[in-house]
């Protein structure tokens, strides 16, 4: 199977550390001309260095509408078009799991506009080029959590991972018709960045040996397990997929 995705613009969000990061890396070594954002400007220029010059990175906040909007078009002005969106960003926001009882409406509420409403934000943004065109790839990045219960235990967290795929299904009916596919990723456990080793320290070496021998595998998965996924559902390989979640997970 040979990807390539030379002449392509991707567009990837939460780039700047853990599977975003290695999602612009293999992007960018298939040809792709990436553009990508996150919070931490440091952490971009980690990316950037990566990528070997063919990667793009801002700082932008996926809640901000109005700056996704200014890096959609930006991308576009310097490309014609945003060929492929992937929506990584996300995560628990710091929080940690606790009883419903104790939840504040903020806590609920910041981890939906981080993992769902960032997704709707740029999915709006880029889709009018992606039908002028008539292709584009859109790939939701959601969680085991939105499959199963949350090893986290955050309720917030697994219900807007569900939501990604719900997102994901009503997209695909609603953009097939224009040529473009919306697929969504649901990776297990991968050691990717400083919030999954805390998860992971706070198992102890009990907690983690039930954990490593619930998977089929017998591992965790690494960030290129998931970026390999991706890969296949921005590709021509793909193209009569969508609406569809596959879990990476190593088999849980």
């Amino acid at each position: 199977m040979n990807i390539d995705f030379t002449g392509r613009t991707a567009m990837v969000t939460g780039g700047g550390h853990g599977l975003g990061q290695e999602m612009c890396r293999a992007l960018s070594d298939l040809g792709a001309r990436v553009w990508t954002c996150d919070l931490h400007a440091g952490k971009l220029e980690e990316t950037r260095a990566l990528c070997g010059g063919r990667c793009e990175a801002r700082v932008v906040d996926v809640r901000d509408r109005e700056a996704v909007r200014s890096l959609v078009a930006a991308a576009s002005e310097e490309t014609g078009k945003v060929d492929v969106l992937v929506n990584n960003a996300g995560g628990v926001a710091g929080q940690v799991g606790r009883p419903l009882e104790d939840v504040t409406e903020e806590e609920w509420r910041v981890i939906f506009d981080v993992n769902l409403n960032g997704a709707f934000n740029f999915s709006q943004a880029v889709v009018p080029s992606m039908k002028v065109v008539g292709w584009g790839r859109i790939v939701n990045i959601s969680s085991g959590a939105g499959l199963r219960v949350s090893l986290t235990g955050i309720q917030a967290y697994a219900s807007a991972k569900a939501g990604l795929i719900g997102l994901t299904r009503q997209l695909a009916h609603e953009l097939g018709p224009s040529g473009i596919t919306v697929n969504c990723v649901a990776p297990g456990f991968v050691l990717s960045n400083p919030t999954t080793q805390r998860q992971w320290d706070a198992y102890g070496k009990e907690g983690q040996a039930r954990l490593v021998a619930s998977i089929a595998t017998r591992r965790l998965g690494l960030p290129e397990d998931i970026a390999h996924a991706v890969l296949f559902f921005a590709s021509d390989y793909a193209s009569w997929i969508t609406g569809q979640t596959l879990a990476v997970d190593g088999g849980r």
